[in-house]
């Protein structure tokens, strides 16, 4: 039996995603076991996180610094804007290291079942930086989902009357997939496949 601390720390990561209480268990033993090389690291890397981690306040990513370092790099193309659901999105089209535009992250997407309407969203910001900052077009990378479709046309109905371009992912993501379970190929496929509305 382990002590409550131990069980404590072992009932935390077990909150984590796809984690059950056996799988959190062999994790907390193993990295007890080496607690110099992975325990000890882990927990200054986690404290360093928890200290200086900000949400950038133009597209909503996780970074160090506000605006995040892809809002600040001059490299990228201010007239191209990606919108995705969630920063998990986010990363994952920066994994593919293809998409040399802007994002900007919706923190979610409509759904009637869970209450969750344009207000909720960041919308309205969406809607200013189009205005604002020379967006010629908007790529909605938005989950192959109910929601996401519905999200989708929610954003293109708004933004119909603008002289944007609207194009969303094509092929390459399957229905009710989202972008952070897809590999890199897959992503690219979509990215370069993608399709006016």
């Amino acid at each position: 039996m382990a002590s409550p601390d131990i069980e404590k720390l072992i009932k935390q990561v077990a909150k984590l995603p796809s984690l059950g209480t056996r799988s959190a268990r062999r994790i907390v033993l193993q990295r007890i076991k080496k607690k110099e090389t992975l325990l000890l690291p882990l927990i200054e890397s986690m404290s360093e996180v928890a200290a200086n981690i900000q949400t950038c306040e133009i597209c909503g990513n996780f970074d160090t610094t506000s605006p995040c370092s892809v809002c600040a790099s001059e490299k990228r193309d201010g007239t191209l804007l990606c919108v995705v659901q969630d920063v998990a999105d986010l990363w994952a089209m920066e994994r593919v290291s293809m998409f040399k535009g802007r994002y900007h992250v919706l923190g979610g997407v409509l759904s009637a079942m869970e209450g969750i309407g344009p207000e909720d969203l960041s919308v309205e910001p969406l809607l200013r930086r189009i205005d604002n900052e020379g967006v010629k077009e908007v790529i909605l990378a938005l989950p192959a989902t109910i929601d996401g479709q519905i999200t989708s046309h929610y954003l293109s109905s708004r933004l119909k009357d603008s002289a944007v371009k609207i194009t969303t992912l094509a092929q390459g993501i399957p229905m009710g997939a989202e972008l952070d379970y897809m590999d890199e190929g897959t992503i690219q496929l979509a990215l370069d496949s993608r399709r006016a509305l």
